[in-house]
Parts: C-alpha cells; sequence; structure tokens
C-alpha cells in the first residue's frame, strides 16, 4: 500500500505538477543572482514555472483528447444523443461535454447545431454547461494543482450540475424560448468520413496548434495574474476577502468571474495563487466555474439564439449551482486539500 502511495505522489508532483521543474527554474535563477525571496523574483519563477507547466501539460492534453475527439464529430453525437429520452439524455449529453471543444464560444456552435436538429433543448443545455466545464483537460490540469481529490470532485459535480440544469430547463418548458429561426433551420445530415490513423494524427496536431494559439493571450494573463497574487498582495486581504470565513467569498468570487471571458487554463493560475494566499477552495474553484460557463461573451453569443427568459433562466440555475458546489467545497477543505 505504502509503494502505491509513494508511486501516486511520484506521478502527482514529478509528472502533473513538475516540480522538478520548478526547482530547476528556482536553481537557475538563482544562480543569475536573482533575489527568490523579493516580490520580482518570487513572481519571475512563478510565471516561467506555470507557464512552461501548463503549455506542455496543454499540449499533451489537446493532442489526445483531439484524438479521441475525431471519433465524435458532431454528426456522430448528435446521433448518439438522439437514442437517448429523459434525465438518460441529459446525462449522456454532459459526458459528451467532456471530449468537446475547450471553451463555452467553441461549444455555443455545436449547441446551436444540435438544437437546430431537434434535440430536446435541456439536453441541449446540460451539453453546453458540461462542455467548458469538464473536459478532460480540466480534470489533468486541476489534478497537478489540487490533487486529484480535488479534480475527480470537480468534474463530478460539475457534470452533477450540467445534468440537473439541463433537466430543470426542460421541466419549465423552455423550449419555447429557442429562437424560430434556430428551431426553423434545416438539419442536413452529413456521413462524416473515417479517418485513418495518420490522418487523425495530423487533425490532433492541428487541433494543438490551433487550440494553443487561441488561449495563449489568456494563458500569459493568467500567469501574470497568479504571479502578483502570488508574490505581491497580502495573504491576509486574500484570506479577508475570499476565505472560508468570510460567508459571502463564493457570491463575490462568481459575481466577479462572470463578467470576465478565458478559458480554464487562463482562470487555474489565477486560483493556484489565491488558494495558496488563503482563498477557500471552494471560492477559487467558483470563480473558475463563473468564467468559464458564464463568460459575458459567451451570453452575448447565446443571446442571439435564445430569447431572454430562457438565457434568465439558464444564468440562474447555473449561477445558483455554482454558489451551492463553491459552499459545499469550502465546507469539505478539510478532507479534500
Amino acid at each position: 500500500m505504502e509503494i502505491l502511495k509513494s508511486v501516486g505522489l511520484f506521478i502527482q508532483n514529478q509528472i502533473f505538477a513538475m516540480r522538478w521543474m520548478d526547482a530547476l527554474i528556482k536553481n537557475l535563477l538563482s544562480s543569475l543572482g536573482i533575489d527568490l525571496d523579493t516580490w520580482y523574483g518570487g513572481g519571475l519563477a512563478f510565471f516561467i514555472y506555470d507557464t512552461i507547466k501548463i503549455f506542455i501539460l496543454l499540449s499533451v492534453l489537446i493532442f489526445v483528447i483531439s484524438y479521441i475527439q475525431s471519433f465524435f464529430p458532431p454528426e456522430r453525437t448528435k446521433k448518439i444523443l438522439s437514442r437517448f429520452h429523459g434525465i438518460g439524455a441529459n446525462i449522456i449529453a454532459a459526458l459528451l461535454g467532456t471530449v468537446t471543444p475547450f471553451c463555452s464560444c467553441s461549444s455555443i456552435p455545436i449547441f446551436i447545431g444540435f438544437t437546430s436538429a431537434g434535440l430536446p433543448v435541456g439536453v441541449t443545455f446540460s451539453f453546453l454547461i458540461s462542455s467548458p466545464l469538464v473536459d478532460l483537460g480540466s480534470l489533468v490540469l486541476l489534478a497537478s494543482i489540487f490533487g486529484w481529490k480535488v479534480a475527480i470532485a470537480y468534474v463530478v459535480v460539475g457534470l452533477i450540475l450540467a445534468v440537473i440544469g439541463g433537466t430543470l430547463i426542460e421541466k419549465f418548458g423552455m423550449e419555447k424560448y429557442v429562437e424560430d429561426f434556430i428551431k426553423g433551420a434545416s438539419s442536413v445530415d452529413i456521413e462524416s468520413p473515417t479517418l485513418t490513423v495518420s490522418e487523425r494524427l495530423k487533425y490532433s496536431r492541428e487541433q494543438v496548434w490551433a487550440t494553443v494559439k487561441k488561449v495563449a493571450p489568456y494563458i500569459f494573463i493568467g500567469v501574470g495574474i497568479g504571479a502578483v497574487i502570488h508574490n505581491v498582495i497580502p495573504a491576509e486581504f486574500v484570506e479577508s476577502a475570499l476565505g472560508r470565513d468570510n460567508v459571502f467569498s463564493v457570491v463575490i468570487a462568481t459575481v466577479l468571474g462572470i463578467p470576465m471571458y478565458a478559458d480554464i487554463f487562463g482562470t487555474i493560475p489565477i486560483a493556484e495563487a489565491l488558494l495558496s494566499k488563503g482563498a477557500g477552495l471552494g471560492t477559487v474553484l467558483s470563480f473558475m466555474m463563473g468564467v468559464t460557463a458564464l463568460s459575458l461573451p459567451s451570453m452575448i453569443m447565446i443571446k442571439k439564439a435564445v430569447k431572454p427568459k430562457l438565457l434568465a433562466v439558464f444564468i440562474g440555475i447555473v449561477t445558483v449551482g455554482i454558489i451551492i458546489i463553491g459552499y459545499l467545497f469550502n465546507a469539505t477543505q478539510s478532507l479534500l486539500v
């Protein structure tokens, strides 16, 4: 048992978290005469380490997940979803959301295609909630920073939120609040060609390059903000504003996250820095969920496809769900971290 635990810790710390690289970067900066105890020295070490680590993990994860995605083009996904009904369809939609695009703005065109094809609106919303929140990449990245218990718990509650959110939208009879041009759009089924292994590998490489180019600015900004939080902002300030003892910390974090636009790769460095400064686990996860699931640009895109009442119900359900999840993680933080 001890051997398995040691192997698990090695994988967690040296492969996913890349602690060896953290030590290497700090030794290199020290040899160049940079004092790591200063705010700029510590911030520089944080920025270099987190940036390189995230880009390495991101590239590997996108390649693997894109290879899996090549087996699930939108046409096949739509056919799979059409075979299920009731809450079973919501569960499958949420699970399929884990192997689709890495941000909500990328998922919205697929959501519109599913809706125009006649899939129930609750099912398509389960997909839309799940896709930016709990893709497989977020599982590994979260594990690299917070550990596997937190990462798995995050994915599980994210899937539950997607299933419940979509089911409630269906139960509320929100189908009539989809814009008419979406419901009236013709759906043409085009059989996706069967790809060879070399074509799937080529597709995966192209997705790595395209996704890295798209998310790179958010990663640099997120790591930069994280470095400032980690090395400049006093821990007392963060703890008083976002610590578990502040009953409003989860609500504040969720509301602060909503106007922003980034994907989970850009928010993780900020969450990491906030947690190290005393913010509650549920508080930082609520911030991440608010940014990825309810960003203002994403809501503007969704508004073009649905009427205001459905948009308001969607935002309300997801916001309440995120807040509940945040308080749940804060209450169980000692068991997870």
